[in-house]
């Protein structure tokens, strides 16, 4: 089943026929993390899509408030059994019409959600290895801090990752610099700071990295900063992580020959569930 523009039905392969998210990658996206039926970071989720939605130009309908959007969430977990915990994607594209130049830009919506086993945010205890991907480069640009459905880099280079026994790969942008991982938002530490690269650099304004900011800035003893990572830093750094909404915190164990503590990702997991649990 999936929600199609606020009616739960069947699945139907014809939506693809003449779908412009299927045909061209016209289509945002937000993934959000569902537990114990309520939708987490909604608002920051809403607001980006919201905010994508107008950086390329389609038409925001006026019932599409905050409230209906989690409202169609919350009705399709709960009719598929998944309201305790899961992943929900809620995908918005451009109606049928038109080649590159679309014959209007009046939008629908799929939801679709799928089971978590995990509530609350854990941390992985596996070795997990990183190397940088340097097949191809993300743009400096504004498109690139936005989720659309044009993700070939991220899927190539996770082919590249799954063919060198890699659980991850980071992204460089067009100056070399380190931008991101295949599926969150990067931070180093080094000493008593932590740093991630500003959303200028042309990485994802995660939702999650917005959190894990604001956490680490109310931190004792620890300087956080949005600046540029170069892939010469990883090497000097004492820890490195990657964020997103559905793991939360993955610690980077291994880059190349270098290994790295995870004592700080350890200290934010427990901060972020403190901080779900009191709101």
């Amino acid at each position: 089943m999936i929600n199609f523009n606020g009616i739960i039905v069947s699945h139907d392969s014809n939506l693809l026929i003449q779908n412009r998210a299927f045909l061209f990658g016209d289509a945002v996206f937000e993934t959000v993390k569902i537990i114990d039926s309520r939708i987490l970071f909604l608002e920051d989720h809403y607001f980006r899509l919201m905010s994508s939605m107008r950086v390329v130009r389609m038409e925001i309908p006026m019932d599409f408030t905050m409230e209906y959007l989690g409202e169609q969430i919350l009705d399709l977990a709960k009719a598929r059994n998944l309201a305790n915990s899961s992943r929900v994607r809620i995908t918005v594209y451009r109606n049928e019409g038109g080649y590159y130049l679309p014959q209007n830009n009046t939008v629908s919506f799929l939801i679709n959600a799928e089971p978590l086993e995990s509530t609350l945010y854990s941390i992985n205890q596996k070795e997990y290895k990183v190397d940088l991907y340097t097949d191809f480069y993300v743009a400096k640009q504004l498109l690139s801090s936005i989720k659309t459905t044009n993700k070939i880099l991220n899927i190539t280079a996770s082919i590249f990752a799954n063919e060198n026994e890699l659980d991850n790969c980071l992204l460089l942008n067009d100056s070399k610099n380190v931008v991101e991982a295949l599926q969150g938002n990067i931070f180093m530490l080094k000493g008593n700071t932590l740093f991630t690269p500003p959303v200028s650099e042309g990485c994802l304004n995660g939702v999650m990295r917005k959190q894990i900011l604001a956490l680490a800035r109310k931190m004792e003893n620890l300087e956080v900063v949005e600046q540029i990572i170069s892939p010469f830093d990883l090497q000097k750094a004492d820890e490195l992580f990657i964020t997103n909404v559905i793991k939360g915190i993955q610690p980077i164990t291994k880059y190349r020959k270098k290994e790295f503590i995870t004592d700080l990702a350890k200290i934010l997991v427990k901060n972020l569930n403190e901080f779900i649990r009191s709101n």
